[in-house]
């Protein structure tokens, strides 16, 4: 099995279109005003966003994006105008993150693991 899709709802897909291709997304359908689907720059993954009536409640939805270059993309980002609610910085489970929120308020997180997104130190043995 492997994880084809990810798909968040929004309740202004031509807004969330221009966020996600900010980010460096693809974007490879718009099915306007309902959906649109990008491919990820790397690898064959793909990300959606469909029209919602309401949005969920609570802390909603978080999704990682895994960049190597983390530090320039964010720069590269932030000097664009996009917001940031944390700048990049190392976490405890030994990942360095960036976070902030889509135009719907999903949680983004971009990310670089390196080794230990598969291979913590804790990963259960085999």
């Amino acid at each position: 099995m492997n994880l084809n899709q990810i798909t968040v709802p929004s309740k202004d897909i031509p807004k969330s279109i221009l966020f996600y291709k900010a980010l460096g997304l693809e974007l490879i359908v718009e099915a306007l005003p309902h959906y649109a689907r990008f491919v990820c720059p790397i690898g064959n993954a793909t990300f959606s966003v469909h029209l919602v009536e309401e949005l969920p409640k609570g802390d909603g939805i978080y999704v990682y994006f895994e960049c190597e270059d983390l530090d320039a993309l964010v720069g590269k980002l932030a000097s664009k105008g996009i917001p940031f609610d944390e700048l990049p910085n190392d976490k405890s489970w030994l990942w360095r993150e960036a976070r902030l929120k889509d135009p719907d308020g999903n949680n983004i997180i971009l990310y670089f693991a390196g080794e230990n997104r598969l291979n913590p130190p804790w990963r259960i043995k085999s």
